[in-house]
């Protein structure tokens, strides 16, 4: 008899564990002070004894607790936010990652089909298609930490996220594919920048492409048509990076006009538990002169900013945001917001508005009654990560104005959520109705992840490019004619 049996005959549902992963982005050199690898050949008793005990928080993780809502009562203007439940054991629930089997495929919307338009790739997280139509796929991961500043709760989440398939090395490349002859397949691909620091967000202004970097928006001359890049980086701005750079993705997105650059950057812990002075300039969204380098903090008090979006007008400014963990399976949804020049939105004192989280102190209700209220929940733990605005292009009329959006999925919520790509669709200026199941099937029938979709963009020809991570695929989805 297990350690939980007597307790889960009396529970509604098994129940689980939640730490916090880190999401993805500096001038190609190792950060200072960083050992190589004689480090890991020094500790062989710490990490027998870390698998240890890793392995033991996920056989009790069966003793946290699960999810009282359905996803779909977490989604919406208004979600259901009930009581937080903190646990003990915080929920784990890793559907561990296998990949595609030979022949499957992630399942199309209804009017829509699916296909490979490059695969092989190395952990491609984010996409940015170019005017002439070739598409940049950035293949990144974390940097490596630090051993001097790694915790033990650092070590677990490694641990976790290699079973969720994010333990490997980065590639630290941007890859350029091209489909010259317009068949929905990439039949080119060529190292377009190499030696980069964890890349993830891509812009091309005025001849010149930025990368974000981990801990830099760098830049490269770029002329049409090139498919490699071997000059050396210019720095345009430092960002907030290492030693423990727990949310290092960096995204990046240039104004309508080209004169700014915007910059989401990740809080540097779950909330804030290392105190507010190792959050500086994160949780935010800088707006960086692009020929300057100046920049400021443009919103604040978003936990995990990733995707960034102009709508349809190109005069707003949308993100997905991941939101907190370890309050349990129904908390907090992750969510979809227009960015509001000098708003604050709540982390890490309060969650959708005015609901305080009492783990944090100091409080500052100053700050709390001053939160805006995000547009639009998105699940809780759905990892909410890619957004791209679709309005105007190819796809059938359900998918014609509003905002695709990748969810990476769930690893701390017990039953699974996100592991789809969706569409919110709007109206007026505003997300409208109920998502759209755009690509599923990511996660199989008996838990595993086939796959786990990150960045989105849509194509020249207006179908939609979707980065998998796990699956090393970059998906196509396009009308079904």
């Amino acid at each position: 008899m297990s350690v939980c049996t007597t307790r889960h005959r009396r529970a509604r549902a098994s129940r689980p564990l939640t730490l916090h992963p880190a999401s993805p982005g500096s001038i190609p050199t190792r950060p200072a002070g960083l050992p190589d690898g004689r480090n890991a050949r020094r500790r062989p008793l710490s990490t027998w004894l870390l698998a240890g005990v890793a392995g033991a928080v996920l056989a009790l993780s069966g003793c946290g607790e699960s999810a009282r809502l359905t996803v779909e009562q977490g989604f919406g203007p208004s979600p259901e936010l009930p009581p937080p439940n903190k646990t003990l054991i915080p929920t784990v629930n890793i559907a561990p990652a296998t990949g595609w089997p030979d022949g499957v495929t992630p399942r199309a919307a209804p009017g829509t089909r699916v296909v490979a338009f490059a695969s092989g790739l190395d952990h491609p997280r984010w996409l940015h298609v170019l005017p002439n139509g070739d598409v940049l796929v950035a293949e990144s991961n974390r940097p490596p930490k630090d051993p001097d500043v790694t915790g033990f709760k650092d070590v677990l989440m490694g641990f976790f996220m290699k079973r969720a398939g994010a333990g490997v090395p980065s590639a630290n490349r941007i890859t350029l594919l091209r489909d010259a002859d317009g068949d929905g397949v990439a039949e080119f691909q060529s190292v377009l920048l190499s030696g980069l620091y964890s890349p993830f967000g891509m812009a091309l202004v005025d001849g010149r492409l930025y990368v974000a970097n981990a801990d830099a928006v760098v830049s490269f001359p770029y002329r049409t048509g090139d498919t490699r890049i071997d000059a050396a980086p210019t720095q345009l701005v430092a960002l907030p990076g290492g030693p423990n750079n727990h949310h290092w993705t960096k995204g990046l997105i240039a104004s309508p006009d080209g004169q700014r650059l915007y910059v989401s950057i990740g809080s540097n812990s779950n909330v804030a538990e290392n105190g507010m002075a190792a959050e500086e300039g994160r949780a935010a969204i800088w707006e960086v002169d692009v020929n300057t380098g100046a920049h400021r903090v443009f919103a604040s008090g978003l936990r995990n900013p990733v995707g960034m979006a102009w709508d349809g007008s190109g005069h707003t400014l949308w993100t997905v945001v991941n939101e907190r963990d370890e309050i349990g399976s129904d908390l907090v949804p992750d969510y979809l917001t227009s960015v509001r020049d000098g708003a604050f939105y709540g982390w890490p004192y309060s969650y959708f508005g005015q609901h305080v989280d009492e783990r944090v102190k100091p409080p500052r209700p100053d700050l709390v009654a001053s939160a805006v209220v995000p547009e639009y929940a998105l699940g809780a733990h759905t990892a909410s990560l890619g957004l791209s605005w679709s309005g105007g292009h190819a796809l059938p009329a359900p998918l014609a104005e509003g905002m695709f959006i990748g969810q990476h999925g769930s690893w701390n919520r017990r039953p699974h959520s996100g592991y789809q790509v969706i569409f919110i669709p709007f109206s007026g200026g505003q997300p409208s109705g109920r998502p759209v199941e755009v690509l599923t099937g990511f996660l199989s029938d008996d838990g595993q992840a086939q796959g786990r979709p990150v960045g989105v963009a849509i194509d020249r020809r207006g179908a939609l490019l979707v980065a998998d991570d796990v699956g090393n695929i970059i998906w196509r989805v396009a009308p079904d004619s």
